[in-house]
């Protein structure tokens, strides 16, 4: 039961923080699920980019306001506000990373966690 409850609780948060990242236009978004893998420090990672600075601060602000207002969560930690080009956002289960394309390009977290179970959210178009 306390496993069905945690599932859903994280499903909402992940929910919000895609809605907070497609509200400011993130593109590339990547669902990352690493339950069951040894040394992994959460339980998901959503990664998105971001074309500029101010656009990925701007994601960054988003999905910690929507997150707020729907989950009535805060981050545990956040980190990367004063250069702008890859902010964590550490929710402890779910990590958010938001990159410009260049960075997410150099560190490419994507392949680290080649166990991971990969999903690509649908975006929503206007």
């Amino acid at each position: 039961m306390a496993k069905a409850k945690k599932n859903n609780t994280e499903q909402k948060l992940i929910d919000n923080i895609i809605q907070g990242i497609e509200d400011m236009k993130g593109t590339d978004i990547v669902l990352m699920n690493l339950d069951g893998i040894s040394n992994s420090i959460c339980s998901h990672y959503v990664i998105c980019t971001g074309n500029s600075s101010t656009q990925v601060e701007s994601i960054a602000d988003s999905v910690i306001e929507e997150v707020r207002k729907k989950s009535k969560m805060k981050p545990w930690h956040v980190e990367g506000y004063e250069n702008k080009q890859w902010i964590l956002i550490d929710y402890i289960d779910v990590v958010v990373h938001v990159f410009q394309p260049e960075i997410r390009d150099f560190y490419a977290i994507e392949e680290l966690w080649g166990d991971a179970q990969v999903t690509y959210p649908k975006t929503v178009t206007t």
